[in-house]
């Protein structure tokens, strides 16, 4: 008995043209879902242009300009100085250089003062609130990050009352006989004071060698001259606002943390401190790239404090690249200057937490990784190998 076979297609016994049944409908279909795609973020990308792309190259092109701030910044009244504004801030001498290099200066001794407290600080907080026992944890989450909701400008003018002359924290050093300083009027740096005190060298008349040499526009009696007791209680008030953000942070990373894995730990007799060191911060460790991260980028853009507060005084020891930006533009009129200090603050951040993303990598992943690239290489050259 013969069996006669259906055909799939118009009684040839053959498929239809395409393949399989319903192909060119399913390569449709992705087609149609793109387009949709681009359809619905074609607004965000319009809004993202406008506000966000074309002013930044705006802000490129005025840095490269004498544009005083009137008019379009594109006419031809505007004149095209080159990286005149940029040389004058890097290697011109002159009052522009020295002023960007001062800022650095303090910057500087901001980042190392402030990313370490607040991230050891956060990390402690952290620890503390997550344990078990501790009750009211709620109540202490919320008074711990209440400082991060409060406005900056607002905690600012507190701490302005409170490190006056006659502030509170005066009056409670008073107490042990201690003579605070005028805080935010005091310009003398706390490398320089502590030498003083140690007996190496005098503030009223530095060493020769430092205050004679001179390195970037400034003197090397003034590189080391460290944070300025004004700059010291600012960072004392950033390091309270910032703790309790970094701390829910950590927070979340530690609920994230197997029970089974620190148990374990503790079946093997580690105390504490070990089952810490070896067990919660490694699991910690993306946390702490990312903390360290947002740090070091939140603190080279410092602004709000050294506006309320100080206005970059006393002496400029407060004095900040964001702040002096704002300055030459919105102050002296120099446009240009601040644009240019704007995009070398840009491209300092970037260098920074690129370096700074490479030291606190995974070693152990990092070298997975690269072993795994080196043998697809391997299979790649050993393909192409038997093909020829």
């Amino acid at each position: 008995m013969t069996t006669t076979q259906t055909s799939v297609g118009s009684g040839t016994g053959r498929a239809p043209r395409g393949g399989v049944p319903g192909a060119g409908r399913r390569r449709g279909a992705p087609q149609r879902q793109s387009g949709a795609g681009w359809l619905f973020v074609t607004p965000v990308l319009v809004v993202l242009g406008l506000f966000l792309v074309v002013p930044i190259v705006m802000a490129l092109w005025v840095s490269f300009t004498d544009w005083s701030g009137r008019g379009s910044p594109f006419s031809t009244g505007v004149g095209f100085v080159g990286t005149d504004n940029y040389r004058a801030l890097l290697a011109g001498p002159g009052l522009s250089q020295q002023d960007f290099m001062i800022s650095l200066r303090n910057t500087f001794y901001y980042v190392i003062g402030v990313v370490p407290l607040q991230t050891v600080g956060a990390l402690l907080l952290a620890v503390i609130v997550n344990q078990r026992f501790l009750k009211g944890r709620t109540f202490f989450r919320t008074a711990f990050y209440f400082p991060s909701v409060v406005s900056s400008v607002a905690i600012s003018l507190v701490f302005l009352f409170l490190f006056t002359g006659t502030g509170a924290v005066n009056r409670f050093l008073g107490i042990f006989g201690i003579d605070g300083p005028t805080w935010f009027s005091d310009p003398r740096g706390l490398i320089h004071l502590v030498g003083q005190g140690l007996g190496l060298w005098s503030i009223d008349q530095p060493p020769a060698g430092l205050n004679d040499t001179v390195v970037a526009g400034l003197p090397v009696w003034q590189w080391i001259s460290g944070p300025s007791v004004a700059l010291s209680a600012i960072m004392l008030q950033v390091v309270w606002t910032t703790t309790g953000t970094f701390m829910l942070m950590f927070i979340a990373a530690l609920q994230d943390l197997p029970t089974e894995v620190e148990e374990a730990a503790l079946v093997d007799g580690a105390n504490r401190w070990q089952r810490f060191r070896n067990v919660t911060v490694p699991h910690l460790r993306p946390t702490i790239l990312l903390v360290v991260t947002l740090g070091v980028i939140g603190t080279w853009q410092v602004f709000d404090q050294m506006y309320v507060m100080t206005q970059g005084g006393p002496a400029k020891t407060t004095l900040t690249p964001a702040y002096l930006s704002y300055q030459a533009a919105f102050g002296q009129q120099q446009w240009g200057q601040g644009a240019a200090i704007a995009f070398i603050l840009f491209v300092l951040i970037f260098v920074l937490t690129s370096l700074q993303r490479f030291v606190l990598r995974d070693k152990d992943e990092a070298a997975r990784k690269r072993a795994e690239r080196r043998q697809r290489r391997q299979q790649r050259a050993a393909g192409s190998g038997a093909a020829a």
